[in-house]
């Protein structure tokens, strides 16, 4: 009987079918991973920066509206891009978005001048609000209501993972290919993306039957817009994520200049601003297991905001300037607890919305609002270094953002998702 088994059991591994469902991702797991390919694009131009000035001519102030440029199309549509997601398809969506990303990242290899590269990021934008404004409401429909929260958590990540890849992986492949092979790597993942949505995600709702009860069609779009913009819950969500995107990304976003200016290397800068992305990751998941075991979502949002205000702080008060090390750690609790704040508001979302059916639509206000905070937060970080002569006043910005942030995290009110 034992010899048996063994035979069957070796039988069974060399099937074919059987290796394939055993190393089958989970769909909800794809439609993650396909977010990190989406926020690569967004990561790739922190390490690009001082390549770009010097081969197209760019200023500060240009580099810092390339930087949010992206979010261009987030802060005028993100919240018809979510109509438009719920109206299409979530699922459709995903693909449309990585073929647009796809078609972006290889036309910009023929860029010439910083217009061209505007105008890009700018269609970009279009593609990574397709992208990942659906996958909230496309994981909600693949996982079990019991275990949302740890799911959206993980979705919570995909932006300090896709970036932290392109932040260390950046400067090597530029150095040894330049940065025009870069963005066309980037659309070929963003190309395979879509074809992994396209086959290996399911276009039917297997988990909650929820969303199913009534489709998005039912009602007009206009109405789906209107009851998202008049309920309390979306914009407090939406503002609280503007108050933590604007500033996460105008100081993650400039770090490789920061350390360009004391005289580090591209790729070891690269490298330290890589794993302060990286880290972000820690408190999005963290957020999900926590919020899974019943913490106040409220008391999350707390320690996020207070967190990033005394870290970065630290991080750029003339008062540590003789401590680069002391900085570096203060950058990186910056970005690792600071992570707690879209884990947690990525939970919230899906509550907050007025109904099953305008999931993207909400998600897509909260991107809007999100997109206006960090198309203008690096300018104008960037200006007021500029201004100064240095990066010391940074933190009294981010700190007024941190403020109004834990103001607004006082009337959250869902502290179960």
């Amino acid at each position: 009987m034992k010899s048996g088994s063994l035979r069957l059991a070796w039988r069974e591994n060399l099937n074919p079918m059987t290796s394939m469902r055993m190393i089958r991702l989970q769909p909800a797991l794809i439609v993650i991973l396909s977010g990190v390919v989406a926020a690569m694009h967004i990561g790739k131009i922190p390490p690009a920066i001082p390549v770009l000035r010097e081969a197209l001519g760019m200023s500060l102030v240009e580099a810092g509206f390339l930087l949010s440029m992206v979010q261009m199309a987030g802060m005028l549509i993100g919240v018809l891009a979510g109509l438009a997601a719920d109206s299409i398809g979530v699922r459709r969506s995903i693909i449309i978005g990585h073929t647009v990303l796809a078609a972006t990242g290889v036309a910009a290899m023929w860029a010439q001048r910083p217009f061209d590269l505007l105008a890009l990021r700018g269609l970009e934008g279009l593609g990574f609000l397709l992208t990942v404004l659906p996958a909230p409401a496309l994981i909600r429909q693949l996982v079990p209501p019991a275990r949302l929260a740890l799911y959206l958590g993980l979705w919570g990540t995909y932006m300090g993972t896709g970036a932290a890849l392109t932040l260390l992986g950046g400067p090597v492949l530029m150095e040894a290919f330049g940065w025009t092979r870069l963005w066309g790597l980037l659309g070929i993942l963003s190309a395979t993306a879509a074809l992994a949505v396209m086959f290996l995600v399911p276009c039917v709702q297997q988990a909650s039957p929820a969303p199913a009860a009534a489709p998005a069609s039912a009602e007009p779009w206009w109405e789906r817009l209107r009851m998202t913009l008049t309920s309390a819950g979306p914009w407090r969500i939406a503002v609280t994520f503007a108050m933590y995107s604007s500033q996460w990304l105008a100081v993650i976003g400039f770090l490789p200049s920061v350390y360009a200016q004391a005289g580090i290397s591209g790729k070891t800068a690269g490298a330290l601003t890589a794993l302060a992305c990286l880290i972000n990751v820690c408190g999005s998941v963290a957020a999900g297991r926590l919020l899974h075991r019943g913490t106040c979502a409220r008391h999350l949002l707390y320690v996020g905001f207070i967190n990033m205000a005394l870290t970065a702080f630290l991080a750029f008060s003339p008062l540590t300037a003789d401590a680069p090390v002391l900085r570096y750690v203060a950058a990186l609790l910056f970005s690792a607890v600071g992570g707690l704040i879209p884990g947690t508001l990525f939970s919230l979302v899906v509550h907050v919305a007025p109904n099953a059916r305008t999931v993207s639509t909400t998600v897509g206000w909260m991107q809007q609002c999100s997109s206006f905070g960090q198309f203008l937060g690096p300018p104008f970080v960037a200006w007021i270094a500029g201004l100064y002569g240095g990066w010391h006043l940074t933190w009294v910005i981010t700190g007024v953002a941190s403020v109004i942030g834990l103001l607004l995290a006082r009337g959250v009110r869902f502290d179960r998702p």
